[in-house]
């Protein structure tokens, strides 16, 4: 998998993830939204998995979710690596 295969995935997840809370806790876009003291279109934006998320942006929502953001650092396969 090419690094923007990889970075492709990473955003989708994240949007996965978002719209799984923002679902089971029973808020539209907008109702999150105004929690996170942005717009709906930005919450649609994070959703759709399309661009990069903000780490502020990402940090909002969650508090907004009553979740905790956890973020790490995993080494790549050897297949991955490049030599130096």
């Amino acid at each position: 998998m090419s690094t923007d295969d990889e970075d492709t995935a990473f955003y989708v997840g994240i949007a996965a993830q978002v719209t799984e809370h923002r679902v089971a806790r029973g808020l539209s876009q907008r109702e999150l939204a105004e929690l996170c003291g942005t717009t709906q279109s930005a919450i649609a934006r994070l959703e759709s998995g399309s661009r990069p998320p903000k780490i502020d942006t990402l940090l909002r929502v969650a508090a907004a979710l009553d979740c905790r953001l956890e973020v790490g650092f995993h080494p790549r396969t050897r297949a991955h690596r490049s030599t130096p």
